[in-house]
């Protein structure tokens, strides 16, 4: 079974958007997106300092399937990127929600148009 954190908002693209209540977000992907991609070998992370807009892609993720393009959920400028993951691919496969997170946002605005997780759990089980 695929785990939706309540914690959490979703993207369309599968990304998730974790709030860190000090005006930054967390952006990863779901479980469910990397259940589908299968063993995570790379990823290709953004820089540090780049402002996105809201659907900009933002990197690459590279699986023993198919590479995946990353996009933002939010707008905003990247404040932290996991570098673990340029070692240690598979944390997006073992933990998506914790040491798989991808990088770091200091919002522009707000937070809209994502999904909750009761939301996104319905969006995954209609696509099945």
């Amino acid at each position: 079974m695929t785990q939706v954190p309540t914690d959490r908002q979703y993207a369309e693209s599968h990304e998730w958007v974790q709030d860190n209540g000090d005006g930054t977000v967390t952006v990863g992907i779901s479980d469910h997106a990397q259940q589908s991609l299968g063993d995570v070998v790379f990823v290709e992370l953004p820089e540090a300092g780049q402002t996105l807009a809201k659907g900009d892609e933002f990197g690459v993720i590279e699986s023993v399937k198919a590479a995946s393009d990353l996009y933002a959920p939010i707008a905003g400028e990247i404040v932290a990127v996991n570098e673990d993951l340029e070692d240690a691919p598979e944390n997006v496969n073992e933990a998506p929600y914790e040491d798989g997170w991808i990088m770091k946002v200091r919002l522009d605005g707000t937070v809209e148009g994502l999904m909750d997780a009761d939301t996104y759990q319905a969006n995954i089980d209609a696509d099945a």
